[in-house]
């Protein structure tokens, strides 16, 4: 036999006859062939855990018996330890609020309890997906519960490589903190700064961005488990989200707790509009970086040149010995896919209606993506490029020498702005040096000149005298 018939409130289903899922997973995968993606599997571990939580909670209280607990949790401890995830089919867009991958996750469970407990696919009858996997439980309260619990699994490595590349760049910083480059504004000449001070800036940036996701991660810590299908929690027992939550807490190592309001809880996707956005901040500062990257390394000859990166493979199918900066390229992309998923979030996170936002699977899977390609982009980020970053000290030199405006506002406060640009101008048209040109107009004496011009000094700050 290749398939099997089960039922459900809609009339009969085909489903495969070696499926773990059910009716209503079956169902899912007629009506939904979207996208060809499937849940994410911090996704499947959160919903799992949730359902393991709930059936140690509901046995404690004294609705559910020990016979049909331990085939539950030993069902959902086979799925945590990697087995049967082939089985959770429902692709990421598929009905409001998550009905359907609710359902597949209960019928799974489910069924894989039965065999455990002797009995054949399908047949539920020593575990009901619905009265015994979802006893106390609804659709509107464990979808957004799974998804905070994903949210927190899946940025908590972002943090880490964020700080992680924090940490590379400083290293950088320190190395070349004396070394002079020119400073640019609009692109263009500016007055001098050293490597350090412009590298301590891309770090500095990269640590604000996962301090504002760290910040975002406590709400995520908020839980509206127990609030059923609209907040009122309706056939829960009264300790049911103590219970759950405080075993979530251990598993997870998180300080979670139940949310103060479960209407509240359940009808707003604030904590994911929120860590959407600290992922977006993320992007875009490292994004900018790589802005920054990818000038400072043009060239070689022909653009900035200041720089050198690793080269991880040739540039070009027809420009033999062309190199390109491939991973600042990758990683921006992946910046501006973060930046198009946080727009999804919010369209997602403003439709909710009344006691329910039905998006929740559209706002779930972009963050989960999101988490996922920036913390791997990132990691990237710093293995293949920020470690084996290198300054060409010697290009540096040559692009201070060759620009009199990087060092002549030093010279403003002396003999003032006007007679100073001049002196830029003049060197400008004939390709002389600032000092050559200074001392050709006897601004001042040789000495203080040389004195008042020496780029690192500048890069000091106060008044050059």
């Amino acid at each position: 036999m290749t398939s099997r018939r089960e039922r459900d409130t809609l009339g009969e289903v085909e489903v495969p006859a070696n499926a773990l899922w059910g009716a209503q997973t079956q169902r899912a995968i007629e009506n939904y062939p979207i996208s060809g993606y499937r849940a994410f599997p911090a996704f499947i571990r959160a919903f799992v855990r949730v359902k393991r939580a709930a059936a140690l909670a509901n046995t404690e209280a004294g609705r559910l018996d020990d016979r049909r607990k331990d085939a539950i949790v030993k069902a959902c401890d086979e799925i945590l330890e990697g087995r049967h995830l082939d089985q959770f089919v429902v692709d990421v867009f598929h009905s409001g609020a998550g009905v359907s991958f609710h359902m597949n996750v209960n019928e799974v469970i489910a069924n894989r309890a039965n065999q455990l407990l002797g009995g054949g696919l399908g047949t539920y009858e020593h575990v009901n997906p619905n009265d015994h996997v979802n006893m106390a439980q609804s659709t509107n309260d464990t979808t957004p519960t799974a998804m905070r619990l994903a949210a927190l699994e899946l940025t908590k490595p972002l943090c880490e490589e964020l700080d992680r590349l924090a940490a590379a760049i400083d290293e950088k910083a320190a190395r070349y903190a004396g070394c002079v480059k020119p400073g640019r504004t609009h692109l263009q000449d500016a007055v001098p700064i050293t490597f350090g001070q412009e590298f301590s800036g891309w770090a500095d940036r990269i640590r604000g961005a996962a301090a504002r996701l760290r910040a975002g991660r406590a709400e995520l810590c908020e839980l509206g488990i127990g609030g059923s299908a609209v907040g009122t929690a309706l056939n829960v027992d009264p300790k049911f989200r103590e219970r759950v939550c405080g075993l979530l807490a251990e598993w997870y190592g998180e300080p979670i707790k139940p949310a103060k309001n479960l209407f509240s809880a359940m009808q707003s996707m604030a904590p994911f509009v929120r860590i959407s956005s600290g992922m977006r901040t993320a992007a875009i500062e490292v994004s900018s970086i790589c802005n920054d990257l990818r000038l400072l390394v043009s060239g070689p000859r022909t653009g900035f040149g200041e720089i050198s990166i690793p080269a991880v493979q040739p540039g070009s199918s027809i420009m033999p010995g062309k190199v390109n900066p491939a991973i600042a390229e990758m990683v921006n992309q992946v910046c501006f896919q973060v930046i198009g998923n946080d727009t999804a979030v919010a369209w997602g996170a403003q439709a909710g209606q009344l006691e329910l936002n039905v998006m929740m699977p559209g706002i779930n899977f972009a963050n989960c993506f999101s988490a996922t390609i920036l913390t791997n982009a990132v990691r990237v980020l710093r293995e293949k490029t920020i470690d084996g970053l290198t300054v060409d000290e010697e290009r540096a030199s040559e692009l201070m020498d060759m620009s009199p405006s990087l060092i002549v506002t030093a010279l403003s406060p002396h003999i003032g702005y006007a007679k100073a640009a001049a002196l830029v101008k003049r060197a400008l048209a004939e390709r002389r040096s600032l000092i050559d040109v200074a001392l050709d107009e006897k601004v001042m004496k040789e000495a203080d000149l040389r004195r008042i011009l020496d780029p690192l000094p500048m890069t000091r700050g106060g008044v050059q005298k």
